[in-house]
């Protein structure tokens, strides 16, 4: 069943939830990952955030140099997929394994972790995305969708 909207039909709520949301999920990622990226260096912020905050768990140092170089460039890039919304089901993949690896790694360091400030508002943002995905109409994906049924 799909409950995208047919060709000429009006904007719906769901349409504009969808677009805001994805909109400022993209943002805040895209963001993220060009800081992290451009200004203060993935390699950097791999020495940082993951190499030595994470030195004495069990994570060997060469998953920590991976991972933490890594998160930068999928935020930057799945940030700008999401934005524009193209591809936007690998963006949300992309996307929900960062917040699983940033979950995990702050549960690690502090078991009692406090979400509030920044898991939860992108979770949530993501579960709306996903949960509006056929919505979408603002989307790249939907506007070629229409254009090749059409």
């Amino acid at each position: 069943m799909n409950s995208e909207p047919k060709a000429g039909e009006t904007l719906t709520p769901r349409s504009w939830a969808a677009f805001v949301a994805r909109t400022i999920l993209g943002l805040i990622f895209f963001m993220a990952g060009f800081w992290k990226v451009f200004e203060l260096g993935a390699l950097q912020h791999a020495r940082g955030m993951f190499v030595e905050a994470y030195a004495d768990t069990f994570l060997p140092a060469w998953s920590l140099w991976a991972t933490g170089v890594a998160i930068p460039f999928v935020e930057l890039a799945c940030g700008a997929l999401m934005m524009v919304g193209w591809q936007r089901r690998i963006a949300a993949l992309g996307l929900g394994g960062v917040l699983i690896l940033v979950t995990f790694g702050h549960l690690l360091a502090e078991p009692l972790y406090v979400f509030t400030a920044h898991v939860i508002p992108r979770t949530l943002l993501l579960v709306i995305v996903l949960l509006l995905f056929e919505h979408d109409r603002l989307s790249l994906d939907g506007w070629l969708a229409r254009r090749s049924a059409s």
